[in-house]
Formats: C-alpha cells, structure tokens, sequence
C-alpha cells in the first residue's frame, strides 16, 4: 500500500477495475479506490488528496459513466457504505397535499429509493421512474426529463469542500441548471428533499405509467450509461442522431440503439475506445447536417478521453 494511505488501508484498494462497477461494463483501474464509512472520513480523503494534489472522483452505481480503457490516476471515492444509503422517512400523520422533508444519503441507491416513495404515498419522485444511479449523482448532474428533474424536490445538500470540511448547501447555492449544477469539487454526502402526501395508488398509477412509456423507447437493462448527449436547446438529440442516420451505427463493439439514437450500447467484447470513436462520429455528423453541436451529459473520467474525441471530430 501506498504510504500516503498507511493510515487508511482498510478502506483503500490500489489498482480496482473499474469496468465492474459501471453500467456500461467498460475502462481500466482506479490508481486508488475508496470506500469511506463516514463524512469524516471522506473529509479526511479529499483533505490528503489536496495536500497530495490527487484528483478525486466519485463513484456511485457507476450510471451516466464512460471510464477511459487506461482508467484513472487518481483517487475514487465509492460512497456505497451503509453510512451513505440511509433514507430517513418521516411519520406519515398528516394531511394530501402536506409537505414532508426526507433525508437520504448520497450513496441512496435512486431507483429503490423512488419505489419506496412511491410506496409510501410521497409524490415528487415518480417522473425519475428508470432513471439509474444513487441520489448523490442524480443530484450532481440534475437528472430527469419530460417528467420532472431532481432539482423540483431538493432543498439542501450536504457536501465535503475541496478542503474536506462538511458544508450545508442551500437549493441556491447549489445552482441547479438543465442537467446540471455548480457543485464543482465538492463532494455531495446527503440531500434533503421535500415531497408531497397524496393517495398511494395513485402515485403508483403514475409511476407505472412513467415507467411503461420509457420501457418502450429507451434500451432499459443493457450496458449504457444512458442519455449520451443534452438536448441541445429547441432539438432532441436522440432525433438528430436519427435523422442523420445513425441509429443503429455500430464502432467494434459500440452501437447506437436501435430503441434510442440518445443511447450507446456496448456489446460483448467492446472498449471505452469504440465507445469515444462513436461519440466523435456522432458530433461530427450532426453538426456536419445541422450545423449542431452536441454536448456530452455522460461524465468522462480518464486522461486520454480529449485526444480520443478529437482525433474523430
């Protein structure tokens, strides 16, 4: 073990695939990867990381995700500890249409964590139906769609600075904004959300039904990490990848999904490389056709993913 890490071995690994804990399945090792048991500990990670000047990461479930084929140097910090994925739920005494504030840890895993407010007769939630991912990034990018976004629900965020001291975040200061926010470096530990008592079987009525139309047009339950692109203002992406005649376009083992031209799919035997080539191949057509320029809402992580990019621009 690194010395740097003697102190905090037991929570440290050297060398983690990183391909096991991605939605897509792809890109190399995590030079280190941590697994802190507290928002000290995290504290105490990011604060040695800048005394060191590491770079860290967060990883949650691995979702909206593309990791480089020669991974990252630098430090990941996995909040999947129990610590991270508690969800405190208030008594449910009082009237439809009462406001409720429930507290839930980054690592929340997102979509049990819908489920069970939708379970619970707590409104608000529902439209990220099939949004994967925990809390922490869904809250980082500003996740959603036609149906709502997180940003609708938070009320504050708990986060460690880039010096490793806990802050209380407002809704303001966190600046949320279509598909993300002003977080930067800091690391998101807790949120608090505001949800809304109604009738159960009727929050479940409109999950289900959220949950059936993206059934039908978007590729749930295979290898992407999924929306590739943001929709750029007044276009869908999905449709101008479609239109310029893409869907379906496989780079090795990278192909657009036949179900949804917004999504990239690895098949068997694909690398974080076939991946960057389609993404290059994609910017480069649509703004050939429509004179567009798509912007990535999947997070990059690696050294070499800008030279990939634009070596097929």
């Amino acid at each position: 073990m690194d010395h740097r890490w003697s102190d905090m071995s037991e929570i440290i690994a050297e060398q983690e695939p990183l391909a096991l804990h991605t939605t897509f399945g792809l890109g190399g090792p995590a030079r280190w990867l941590a697994a802190p048991r507290s928002v000290e500990e995290a504290g105490r990670l990011v604060d040695r990381c800048r005394e060191e000047d590491i770079r860290v990461y967060v990883l949650g479930l691995g979702a909206n995700l593309l990791v480089c084929d020669d991974g990252v140097d630098g430090l990941v910090l996995r909040l999947n500890h129990h610590a991270f994925r508690q969800v405190e739920w208030p008594p449910l005494d009082g009237l439809r249409g009462s406001k409720v504030v429930v507290t839930a840890g980054a690592g929340a895993d997102m979509h049990r964590f819908v489920l069970e407010s939708v379970r619970r007769g707590l409104a608000g939630l529902e439209g990220l139906a099939g949004i994967p991912g925990t809390l922490g990034g869904i809250v980082r990018m500003n996740a959603g769609g036609r149906w709502g976004q997180i940003a609708d629900v938070v009320r504050e965020v708990t986060v460690v600075d880039e010096g490793g001291r806990s802050r209380r975040l407002t809704l303001e200061e966190v600046g949320f904004s279509y598909r993300s926010s002003r977080l930067g470096k800091a690391v998101v530990c807790e949120v608090k959300l505001e949800l809304t008592m109604d009738d159960p079987a009727q929050v479940r009525r409109r999950f289900m039904d959220i949950w059936s139309q993206k059934s039908h047009v978007q590729p749930l339950g295979q290898p992407s990490a999924g929306c590739v692109f943001k929709n750029p203002p007044g276009h869908s992406a999905g449709r101008l990848i479609e239109q310029a005649g893409l869907k379906g376009h496989s780079i090795g083992g990278a192909h657009v999904s036949h179900v949804h031209a917004n999504f990239i799919v690895a098949q068997e035997g694909a690398t974080a490389g076939d991946v960057f080539a389609l993404i290059g191949l994609i910017q480069s057509e649509v703004a050939r056709r429509f004179a567009i320029e798509l912007e990535l809402e999947v997070k990059v992580w690696g050294r070499r993913h800008a030279r990939s990019l634009e070596s097929v621009a």
